[in-house]
């Protein structure tokens, strides 16, 4: 038996199929990372980090809810009315309802200045789809200049403006031809304009601009009270701008103007623009005043203003000279150098004076001045009573002479020479008076016949008013109510009075001033049947160069009349003034040129307002009388 180990057959490994290789996907690769990535976390995780982690998380939660606490909170506390008020807003809109504004009235109740309704025409130049076609268009309906059809094409044009005016305030007829014309972008709506029922009345009534505010006349005066406080309308609306029916709506309504009642009387202003303007284009006048003022109340029953345009044309829609013009007054002035000495007792109707015909001033000085009577005469003997009569120049230095300077000048400001009427009307000037101690040369003596002092048509008549309303002051009104829009009446404030001179005194001097009318420079300011009282002014006007003559050598005339009648029982005093008549023409004195319109313009008052003369009163009767001597 061999040692040697028996030899085994080596056993080969049994072969197994071999398996499908597969590819190593994307989520085997994450899947590694991930494995390895949590490894490593969890290797370095430790337990007090873990809570310091979730403190801060939970700490950074609470202070976001905590700031959204406090957010609400502010919301609905302290934020909360401005936000509702923002979303109110927001869903709300506001119409503005314009008010009314009051209407003009004369003294008798008859429309002067009315509101009436009236369209506007817009155009939306986004909306517009060719702006030069649609300029042309609007330019044929509405008679547009080229200038402004060029003007409206460039604003049409403008895409970034959503609004612009074509035209304003137009007649609701041009209105609709413009809307038949089915323009893209144009539209109209309402808006109130005003006007006046009689044209002449413009220099009075004055006009409003095209949003309804007073610029002139009344209309600025007492825009005020014309203007009334306009409503509103608030409705809140959905997301299609369409009314909310269950929303509170808000409806404020408009509060029209109150009405004014003024002391106009239509009818006759109409006559007196009539008459006035007829004299002062038959004459080549540059314009013409005529105020009529009811003696006792110093209510303003018609003032008129004409004046010539720079084509020639005449016409009464301009300024109201009456009350911003001022110029010197002549020999209407007389009537208070007289009416002063007379109350000073310096001098009587029958006191005597030796006049000359001419004489110089101031001889041998800077202010050397021949100064004539109104007419040529030697020396000659004159009555007071004539020197008015014949409007002596000379007489009246005389018989203003017997008074101081000083004295003087405080009667022209008793008479309201210098400061503004009680009517404060817009514009109005308190004309010129200056200081007695700045009276220098011939001012020393000329104020006497009405030269170194401007007032205006209001003053004067006003002043002269004095003597007819028994030598009381009375300020002139044109406002006598306001009516409220339920209808109640509230007299307007009484003018100021104050006793000027003496009921005697005013009594001699409206005796004098009749014998003007019967005998003197006004006779033909008479009227027939009934006593008339007057006084003439024919002035000089004062050039620019600083004298009473042109370049030329030519004087222009300021031509005037103030009188008041029944003479024995005044009702009316009556201005009329007529500035620069033809020069050449012998209508350019206060006798020619302004008398006849007082006469009648007289007898126009005495038709229309029933005047009837007082018993006895039978106008001027009988030759001049003898103490007078021979007319001039």
């Amino acid at each position: 038996m061999s040692n040697t180990a028996p030899i085994r057959r080596a056993q080969r490994p049994t072969r197994r199929a071999p398996e499908p290789r597969r590819t190593q996907g994307v989520g085997d690769f994450f899947g590694a990372i991930s494995s390895y990535g949590v490894t490593k976390m969890t290797d370095n995780i430790h337990a007090g980090d873990m809570r310091k982690r979730i403190s801060a998380m939970f700490m950074a939660i609470f202070v976001v809810l905590a700031l959204v606490y406090l957010r609400v909170l502010v919301l609905q506390t302290w934020k909360a009315a401005e936000y509702r008020e923002l979303s109110v807003e927001q869903r709300t809109r506001s119409q503005v309802i314009r008010a009314e504004r009051g209407t003009i009235y004369d003294r008798d109740g008859a429309e002067l200045a009315i509101p009436v309704p009236t369209r506007t025409v817009f155009a939306d130049p986004r909306e517009v789809t060719d702006p030069i076609t649609t300029a042309r268009a609007l330019a044929m309906v509405l008679q547009l200049t080229p200038e402004a059809e060029i003007d409206l094409a460039a604003r049409l044009q403008n895409k970034s403006s959503s609004f612009t005016y074509i035209v304003r305030q137009v007649d609701t007829a041009i209105a609709k031809a413009v809307l038949d014309l089915d323009l893209p972008g144009v539209a109209t709506y309402r808006e109130e304009g005003r006007v006046l029922t009689t044209e002449g009345m413009r220099p009075i009534i004055g006009r409003t601009d095209l949003d309804g505010v007073g610029i002139g006349g009344i209309e600025l005066q007492y825009n005020d009270v014309l203007t009334g406080v306009d409503g509103k309308l608030e409705r809140e609306v959905n997301s299609r701008n369409q009314s909310i029916s269950s929303a509170d709506s808000d409806y404020v309504p408009a509060v029209r103007g109150q009405n004014l009642v003024t002391s106009i009387h239509r009818t006759l202003q109409f006559q007196v623009d009539g008459i006035l303007q007829q004299q002062v284009e038959r004459i080549l006048a540059r314009s013409g005043t005529a105020i009529v003022m009811h003696t006792q109340t110093g209510e303003i029953y018609a003032m008129s203003n004409v004046r010539r345009n720079d084509d020639g044309t005449y016409s009464n829609n301009s300024g109201n000279i009456a009350a911003v013009e001022a110029h010197e007054p002549g020999s209407v002035a007389k009537v208070f150098s007289v009416a002063a000495a007379i109350e000073d007792g310096t001098v009587t109707p029958q006191s005597v004076f030796k006049v000359p015909g001419k004489q110089v001033f101031n001889d041998g000085t800077q202010w050397r001045q021949e100064i004539k009577d109104a007419y040529p005469h030697g020396l000659e003997e004159m009555t007071v009573r004539k020197i008015l009569v014949d409007s002596s120049n000379l007489g009246t230095v005389q018989i203003s002479k017997t008074l101081s300077l000083e004295r003087n000048r405080q009667w022209l400001s008793a008479f309201g020479f210098g400061e503004k009427t009680s009517l404060q009307f817009p514009g109005e000037t308190k004309g010129l008076l200056k200081l007695a101690r700045n009276w220098q040369g011939t001012e020393t003596v000329t104020f006497a016949y009405g030269y170194g002092y401007a007032t205006t048509a209001l003053q004067l008549v006003s002043a002269v008013n004095v003597v007819a309303n028994d030598g009381v002051y009375i300020g002139p009104k044109l406002v006598t109510a306001t009516v409220s829009e339920a209808g109640v009446s509230t007299p307007t404030a009484a003018t100021p009075t104050r006793r000027v001179i003496s009921s005697a005194t005013a009594s001699t001097m409206r005796g004098l001033m009749t014998d003007v009318v019967c005998y003197g420079t006004a006779q033909l300011a008479k009227l027939q049947g009934m006593s008339v009282a007057g006084k003439t002014g024919t002035g000089y006007i004062r050039q620019d160069n600083g004298t009473y003559l042109k370049d030329d050598g030519s004087r222009a005339y300021f031509a005037s009349f103030v009188g008041f009648l029944p003479a024995n029982k005044p009702q009316f005093t009556v201005l009329v003034s007529i500035d620069e008549p033809d020069p050449s023409s012998r209508d350019r004195f206060g006798g020619t040129a302004a008398a006849p319109v007082f006469s009648r313009i007289g007898q126009v008052i005495v038709n229309e307002l029933d005047l009837r003369p007082e018993p006895g009163d039978t106008g001027c009767v009988g030759p001049r009388p003898a103490e007078l001597g021979p007319s001039h």
